[in-house]
């Protein structure tokens, strides 16, 4: 096991996350169960704005990408460490405000945004709103104008940068399915779009080429495309550029194949970034933007842990052996969507030598419900607590009731107290909106 800040083996042998025995809270609270470190989020955050900070002069703000993991806790939190967040559909934006979190710090995207959703965030009175087709930008000013309203926004534009990445994370190659390219002249022909609009105010542009990525280039290389369009449209058509949103896609550690960073180490990542826009700003005699970020896993995903108890065991003699946990593709696709790779611990014999190669299979009917593949572990038996590691983005925000399976709790976990932050579902929870017509219903 890689040890990280938030998690140790205490002296039980035990898993600790947050200063939490992990048997301990598969006993309190059941399992499969989400567990978050409330401490590791928060230091995330702060290095993020500390950096941007004292870098940039605080020119800019840090927005949470909620889309990792989205829940009214979270939001309270990054209220707290006085970042922004982006949103990214209706209910993303109802939940932050439900929580009481500033409008004038959210920002919006997605690509297909529906006419609601915009005249929700105009509603709410929120910061931005992030175009990314031209009839978005027809609805935003339609909707602006019928509420006597200027509204800012952003053009989600596409440098066409390669990272190295997993292919359906990739969102900066010329064919994805974001943003406006900068190769083909729709970024240009957006822009003077944009500009002709008497309820929008372009402030400038955002970028995001993918997600997972560690080396450093390949955001250098997309802010010097960015900048350089800049450049481009201020002398074709006036523009001023004042806001530059470089997106997120920072790596985390799922396993020892991944760079292992500190969460300090992730100030040089901003740091790169800055380096980058003051450079190429200077040398097109371009103004320095107000600068966002949108870090989301980097933020909650090792600062989050699934805890499941292991069930059936079948050992298929020189093929396979399969650890059955009581979670699976409802509780964390991931593996089914992206092959993604997890680590796996004992938690409750967090302390033995790995002596065999399983894979963990979940309660599914799918021959691919499976959360990882030949991976180390301790001879498990029926009972174990298994803990999987670095979950804490896009497990609980893609989980689903597949096989009517109740999608597990989420826990935050400060200085070893732990609480509900999403409540457990029940049956009932699951056919709430279940509906039998009057001709189905059984007759006494």
């Amino acid at each position: 096991m890689n040890e990280r800040e938030t998690l140790k083996i205490n002296e039980k042998g035990h898993l600790e996350i947050g200063g939490a025995d992990c048997v301990d809270l598969a006993s309190k609270f059941g399992t499969p169960l989400y567990v978050f470190d409330e401490a590791y989020i928060r230091k995330m955050m702060r290095v993020y704005r500390e950096t941007l900070a004292k870098k940039y002069d605080g020119n800019g703000l840090v927005l949470y990408a909620s889309k990792a993991f989205s829940c009214q806790a979270v939001y309270r939190i990054a209220d707290e460490e006085n970042i922004g967040i982006d949103v990214v559909s209706g209910g993303e934006l109802y939940t932050a405000l439900k929580a009481g979190f500033p409008a004038e710090k959210i920002y919006m995207h997605g690509n297909n945004k529906l006419d609601y959703e915009i005249g929700e965030a105009l509603d709410a009175g929120i910061g931005c709103i992030v175009a990314d087709a031209y009839s978005e930008i027809d609805k935003i000013d339609a909707e602006a104008a019928k509420r006597g309203k200027t509204q800012k926004i952003l053009l989600r534009i596409n440098p066409g940068v390669e990272a190295h990445t997993h292919a359906f994370v990739q969102t900066a190659t010329t064919d994805s399915k974001f943003g406006f390219s900068l190769a083909d002249g729709t970024a240009e022909s957006a822009t003077a779009y944009a500009l002709n609009k008497k309820h929008v105010r372009l402030e400038g542009y955002h970028c995001h080429i993918g997600s997972q990525i560690f080396e450093k280039q390949s955001f250098v290389i997309a802010v010097e495309k960015c900048i350089d369009f800049a450049a481009e449209m201020k002398q074709k058509y006036g523009f001023l550029l004042q806001t530059l949103n470089l997106g997120g896609g920072y790596g985390i550690w799922y396993t020892d194949e991944d760079k292992k960073i500190a969460p300090e180490g992730y100030a040089e990542y901003v740091e790169a970034l800055i380096e980058a826009v003051k450079a190429k700003a200077a040398e097109k005699g371009l103004s320095l933007p107000f600068l966002l970020i949108e870090p989301g896993r980097s933020i909650v995903g090792e600062a989050g842990i699934t805890l499941y108890t292991v069930g059936a065991i079948k050992d298929i003699p020189a093929v396979k052996k399969y650890i059955a946990v009581d979670g699976g593709m409802f509780d964390n696709p991931r593996y089914a969507l992206y092959q993604s790779k997890y680590t796996p611990v004992l938690a409750n014999r967090a302390d033995e030598e790995c002596t065999e190669i399983v894979t963990i299979a979940g309660k599914c009917c799918e021959s691919g419900d499976l959360i990882a593949v030949n991976v180390s572990l301790p001879k498990a038996e029926t009972g174990d607590i298994l803990a999987v590691l670095s979950t804490g983005a896009y497990n609980y925000s893609m989980a689903m009731n597949y096989n009517r399976n109740m999608i597990p709790p989420c826990i935050l976990v400060n200085a070893g107290k732990a609480e509900y932050i999403v409540k457990p579902q029940s049956y009932e929870d699951v056919n709430r909106n279940d509906v039998i017509p009057e001709r189905l219903k059984k007759t006494k």
